[in-house]
């Protein structure tokens, strides 16, 4: 019986070289995210590419190609202007407990504490937080891709859930106003309202409530599903 993976070149030498190329890229000092993920993607998709041809008794080689291409569109989701955006609400938060990161499904993260967002039982947006997101509405309306915003809120555990769930909805609509009076089309913004259903801390101690009080802000591509 002829096995499948039978080609001039073994389906692992293929499958150890890409990932060897994968972890010395992501490695490189001088690539920034986007080029990053794209190579990564590439090595990936090499990886892929080639087990298909090899089980479907096609070239490997040729599928390692296919794949790496293929892997290199998916690595490259995140984008410049996404990049370009995240170094905006970075130099814009500065000095602020304000947390802006890149998520594994390549969506930027906007996490804002209470402290600077609303006060209790309070809908309306803080002063502080108006600056922060004056900047992210500047760089939306500016930017013409269509760039997708979700935004979430949260409360700590005091309080009933006839309370904290409408009061979390009303402070992401609140954010959701405030982008859109900036010019951000409202079509391209989702808000919801998960109340206390999803804390990141514990609610037993006033610390851990404090970080449950939060409104998420994610963008992400009109490309990649939500």
């Amino acid at each position: 019986m002829t096995s499948y993976l039978s080609t001039s070149k073994p389906v692992h030498t293929l499958v150890i070289s890409a990932l060897c190329s994968a972890a010395l890229l992501s490695g490189c000092a001088n690539m920034d995210e986007t080029q990053r993920g794209t190579a990564q993607g590439a090595a990936i998709g090499a990886v892929a590419g080639a087990v298909i041809g090899q089980v479907a008794g096609k070239n490997a080689a040729a599928g390692a190609a296919i794949g790496g291409i293929a892997g290199a569109v998916a690595g490259n989701v995140w984008s410049k202007r996404m990049q370009a955006q995240r170094e905006a609400m970075e130099q814009a938060t500065r000095g602020t407990d304000v947390e802006v990161t890149r998520t594994a499904d390549n969506q930027l993260k906007v996490n804002i504490p209470n402290d600077i967002s609303f006060d209790t039982n309070s809908a309306a947006i803080k002063p502080e937080l108006r600056s922060v997101l004056a900047t992210f509405a500047e760089g939306l309306s500016r930017d013409g891709s269509g760039l997708h915003v979700r935004i979430v809120g949260h409360t700590d555990s005091r309080g009933s859930e006839a309370i904290n769930n409408p009061l979390s909805k009303e402070r992401a609509d609140s954010v959701k106003d405030f982008l859109v009076d900036r010019g951000v089309p409202a079509a391209r913004i989702e808000t919801i309202g998960r109340g206390e259903r999803e804390p990141i801390a514990s609610n037993e101690t006033a610390e851990g409530r404090a970080k449950n009080r939060r409104v998420e802000i994610f963008l992400r591509d009109p490309e990649q599903k939500s």
